[in-house]
């Protein structure tokens, strides 16, 4: 098996927090480093197998959707190189595919979700009640069916280990006030829009995802952490996408299907995942990064 990492071990920087995924250092007073190791999470549970080149794939598709879509909203990521923060070579290039030097920004206490067609548990929800997130929808909607307006559909943002929740805009404005929640929104939606439409060039289909946003010392919102990857949306092939059934797909949904198959009460101890499993999981998250990122015939992965 490929070379994989689990948990950062830096000497020469504070560890200020270890997630699901990333671990946080702090540089000083204005900069962090992210490292995206190769854990993967499901049902909220860290699971205790690593996925080889995952942390790879995440930092350099999030990279690339930064650029794309600077010009909607600006983001989280510094001037500084990692050489400026790990002068230390030996300490710095087993890391150097998989960091990021960001600003320091004020977290926004929610996630914004923004959901393109029916599927997860919003397809549970809505068999039972004909709503997503309590949002009605026009009856007669089947599995994985595009929706006939893109949702916005925020949570809070759960501790590791605990579940997030749904939450209405409404609540969302309650927490952050009614024009940040507004600005959320609506920046989220015009990043999903213009996200989906250039991946279905790259015959892939952006189904759901979600953001995060921080605020700089201006109030300026700024986007965060990761961006449309595998971890954080739902990627399809759309070579094989019909509407009615639950499509294939390049994200982790991948080892969610194949944790429902055996008997865990999605609850730590999260049980080992089977070598088939885990490279597949691999497999899929690097032909999304391939499908997005390659050049195009024009030599350009950005048109």
């Amino acid at each position: 098996m490929p070379e994989t990492l689990f948990n950062s071990e830096l000497k020469s920087l504070p560890l200020l927090h270890r997630g699901k995924v990333r671990d946080i250092y702090s540089v000083d007073d204005h900069y962090m480093l992210i490292v995206a190791t190769d854990r993967l999470s499901a049902f909220d549970v860290v699971l205790p197998t690593p996925i080889p080149n995952k942390g790879a794939v995440l930092t350099t598709m999030s990279n690339f959707w930064f650029e794309r879509l600077r010009h909607v909203v600006p983001n989280h990521l510094a001037d500084q190189t990692l050489d400026q923060v790990l002068p230390d070579a030996a300490e710095r290039e087993p890391l150097a595919r998989r960091t990021m030097v960001v600003r320091k920004l004020k977290a926004l206490p929610v996630e914004a979700i923004v959901r393109g067609y029916l599927v997860g548990s919003g397809w549970k929800e809505y068999r039972k009640a004909g709503t997503v997130c309590g949002i009605s929808l026009p009856q007669g909607l089947r599995e994985a069916e595009r929706l006939p307006q893109t949702l916005f559909t925020p949570s809070t943002k759960a501790e590791a280990g605990a579940h997030d929740e749904n939450i209405s805009f409404d609540k969302m404005a309650a927490i952050l006030g009614v024009d940040l929640a507004r600005q959320v929104r609506d920046v989220s939606i015009s990043l999903y829009t213009e996200a989906a439409t250039y991946a279905r060039t790259r015959g892939i289909i952006i189904a759901d995802t979600k953001f995060e946003f921080g605020l700089d010392n201006a109030g300026t919102l700024t986007l965060i952490d990761e961006v449309l990857t595998p971890d954080s949306s739902r990627f399809w092939p759309a070579d094989q996408y019909t509407p009615g059934t639950s499509p294939p797909s390049f994200d982790k949904q991948y080892v969610r299907d194949y944790l429902e198959t055996i008997k865990w009460n999605k609850r730590p101890p999260a049980p080992d995942l089977p070598g088939e499993v885990v490279a597949r999981t691999a497999e899929k998250y690097q032909e999304a990064l391939r499908r997005l990122t390659a050049p195009d015939r024009t030599g350009d992965a950005r048109r």
